[in-house]
């Protein structure tokens, strides 16, 4: 239980503070994807707006399925707990990808 409690903590906290890291001036090193588009498909992309997007989801997503993931384990029992975990990590990846074409040739 206190293994798996960490690995909560801990990927909620490399979500928080990973992002605090990135910024529009080392976007190119640490963006996966922007780092490999075209000088000119990369001034066509609005990486202000992305920034701040990219920062608010992965927040968010740290900090509240933090927050279900032992509010959980308080109500129900640990298996639980970690499958909603999971979940709640997996599924708003989609909602990332789609999210993250909307800021193409938006500049």
């Amino acid at each position: 239980m206190i293994a798996v409690s960490l690995i909560v903590i801990g990927t909620g906290l490399i979500y928080v503070f990973a992002l605090c890291f990135v910024n529009e001036n080392n976007a190119k090193t640490w963006l996966s994807g922007y780092n490999t588009m075209s000088k000119a498909e990369q001034e066509k992309f609005d990486l202000k707006g992305y920034l701040g997007f990219l920062k608010s989801f992965f927040f968010n997503l740290g900090v509240y399925g933090t927050l279900i993931y032992f509010t959980l384990l308080v109500i129900t029992d640990e298996q639980f707990a970690i499958w909603v975990w999971i979940t709640i990590q997996l599924l708003p990846i989609l909602l990332l990808i789609y999210k993250s074409n909307q800021f193409k040739n938006k500049k």
